[in-house]
């Protein structure tokens, strides 16, 4: 099979590694991974931070000095409570809710709710540590957080859902304020929940503060974009590191992880752009479309029915192909793909998927998902030269939108939709070059993982800095 002529190590080859951490980062590392057992996804992300930030830790010594790192990696405050609810019978059912606010050094807290049987402590510190860079990286005042609940709103009715939001916002919003902390949606939290959510702090606090929850629907001062925001802006992200090595969405081949609002809208998106998207994937299975998905059937089944892959296959027919329980990244195996974006889930494109699309052609990848490639994968996309935009830099545009959102509310105003995109696609130009004028800086142009953590860092270590010891 033809392998992209930019791609000029192959994956044995060894290579010097990054100069180790110093004692001092290593120690400071050993030391949150000892403070927070039983969190592997925290102790993963942090491992990636800190693998960065030698270069700016040498050369800026009072970062270390003033212990910017250990209050980095505390969060300020952590909230877990209770959740009791009752179901359509009467039963009564208990949850665990969760609201980590991990650092307000540039703005309030911001970053979303998530409602998934999966969703523990650790989950949240790494999404909300995670948070803490990808919102410094927008430029927009804000902090970072993370919050959720183990509830599975998959299967339940309105009623219940609605019971379930009202149980947890009295106790969350205490600590909730457009000033303080303004959560916004995630997996498990669309417009519904966060419409019950938004009523329910609004009768508690006798408040119409309109900016204390994001991704609201257009009645009740909701955003436009905010539903295409993520995807679009992954694109926008991945169509600007395409360009540094003259290269475009444009009759390239592309593989979308999941299904959900940011894999949808990444389709939509890089078809626009020309891409020929050919396969994604839900927790059942993959369906591959040789000749490329057709967007407006797969939205209609996943957002208008709530619907699943094989549903669209079953219609789509012969075109099609829906294989239960399958490896969306095998298709590289089958046919050249010069574009991956995944969109599901964390550590969900291992080693051996890199290996895959690396031999079989691929000359960019860019994280749609917190955290979806491996450390083993992103190891070998830096060493294969393959384009790589980490998930705080390319899934950035979700924030950023409902970031604008804040805005709106706060001016009492509302924003077209071609408007709103603009101001997305500046936001996440930026980003990029962010990202990648601070890796020139550190001798290592084009890694975009050490640009986006020693920019978001820096960012913020200089914000703490700036308000003392607090």
């Amino acid at each position: 099979m033809r392998v992209n002529s930019e791609i000029r190590v192959r994956l044995d080859r060894v290579r010097p590694e990054r100069p180790r951490l110093t004692s001092v980062l290593s120690s400071l590392l050993d030391d949150v991974l000892r403070r927070n057992a039983g969190e592997p996804e925290f102790h993963q992300a942090a491992r990636e931070v800190f693998g960065s930030l030698e270069p700016v830790i040498s050369a800026h010594p009072r970062y270390a000095e003033a212990s910017v790192l250990e209050r980095l990696t505390e969060p300020e405050r952590q909230i877990i409570f209770r959740v009791p609810w009752t179901d359509d019978s009467g039963r009564v059912r208990v949850n665990r809710g969760f609201r980590v606010e991990f650092n307000s050094a540039l703005g309030p807290y911001k970053g979303g709710l998530r409602f998934h049987p999966s969703v523990t402590l650790g989950t949240v510190k790494f999404l909300g540590f995670e948070q803490i860079f990808k919102n410094a990286l927008t430029g927009m005042p804000i902090g970072g957080g993370k919050g959720g609940s183990d509830f599975d709103p998959k299967g339940k009715s309105d009623g219940e859902v609605m019971r379930f939001c009202q149980s947890f916002m009295t106790e969350l919003y205490r600590h909730l304020g457009e000033y303080t902390d303004v959560p916004a949606g995630d997996i498990g939290v669309g417009g519904r929940e966060i419409g019950y959510l938004f009523g329910q702090y609004k009768r508690i606090t006798n408040r119409y503060e309109s900016g204390v929850l994001t991704g609201k629907g257009l009645g009740i001062g909701g955003s436009l974009v905010r539903t295409e925001a993520t995807g679009y802006g992954l694109v926008y992200f991945a169509q600007e590191m395409l360009a540094t090595r003259r290269e475009s969405f444009a009759d390239k081949k592309v593989l979308v992880s999941g299904s959900g609002n940011v894999a949808l809208y990444a389709i939509k998106k890089a078809q626009e752009l020309g891409a020929d998207v050919v396969a994604c994937s839900d927790s059942s299975g993959v369906v591959y479309d040789a000749g490329g998905l057709d967007f407006d059937l797969l939205r209609h089944i996943k957002e208008d029915e709530r619907g699943r892959l094989a549903d669209y296959a079953a219609r789509r027919g012969s075109a099609s192909v829906y294989r239960a329980g399958d490896n969306l990244w095998t298709i590289a195996a089958e046919t050249k793909i010069d574009i991956a974006l995944p969109c599901a889930t964390q550590n969900e494109l291992n080693g051996h998927d890199a290996k895959l699309l690396i031999e079989n052609g691929v000359i960019a990848v860019a994280e749609g998902a917190n955290m979806p490639s491996t450390p083993e994968a992103a190891h070998a996309f830096d060493e294969a030269k393959v384009l790589f935009g980490p998930g705080k830099a390319a899934n950035a545009g979700g924030v950023a939108t409902s970031a604008l959102e804040m805005q709106q509310n706060a001016s009492r105003d509302s924003w077209s939709f071609d408007y709103t995109e603009d101001r997305l696609a500046d936001i996440m130009r930026g980003i990029h070059v962010r990202c990648a004028d601070t890796s020139e800086q550190y001798g290592e142009p084009g890694n975009y993982v050490l640009g986006a953590n020693i920019s978001g860092f820096t960012q913020v270590a200089n914000a703490m800095l700036a308000m003392g010891l607090i």
